[in-house]
């Protein structure tokens, strides 16, 4: 099972489980990023996501299908915020889960480290004294 979801709402971490409960499943990784107050010594205010939605979720989807297929994982949640958030705001959420542990967080850390390279979401950090467009990096 494959759940992708671009949105301005607010995520939820039980919607997430929820999506992914599997009673094969004895193992689940989970992953959420937070908005950070501090950015290379710069007090952040706020940070704005774009993204080209269909682009996006097709691109999370191929992630998600290749972390199936190469760490054997059963089920991916992948649910990303777009618009205006704050520090402490809840950005992304990724579920994985699968018989055993190992795969799980190795794939888990596959679909963040590959979304945040590939996928076509646009960061802006706003600063107290300007504001600029993030890079992706893993």
């Amino acid at each position: 099972m494959i759940d992708i979801r671009i949105t301005a709402d607010k995520l939820d971490i039980t919607d997430c489980l929820a999506l992914t409960e599997d009673p094969r499943s004895g193992g689940n990784a989970i992953f959420i990023g937070n908005v950070r107050d501090m950015t290379n010594g710069e007090r952040v205010l706020r940070l704005e996501f774009e993204c080209y939605k269909p682009m996006a979720i097709n691109e999370i989807r191929k992630i998600a299908e290749a972390a199936i297929a190469q760490f054997s994982v059963r089920n991916v949640v992948v649910h990303h915020r777009i618009g205006i958030l704050y520090p402490t705001d809840v950005a992304v959420i990724i579920v994985v889960n699968a018989g055993h542990r190992d795969k799980v967080f190795d794939a888990c850390r596959y679909i963040i480290d590959t979304t945040k390279q590939r996928v076509p979401i646009w960061k802006k950090e706003i600063f107290e004294n300007g504001a600029e467009w993030v890079a992706a990096h893993p």
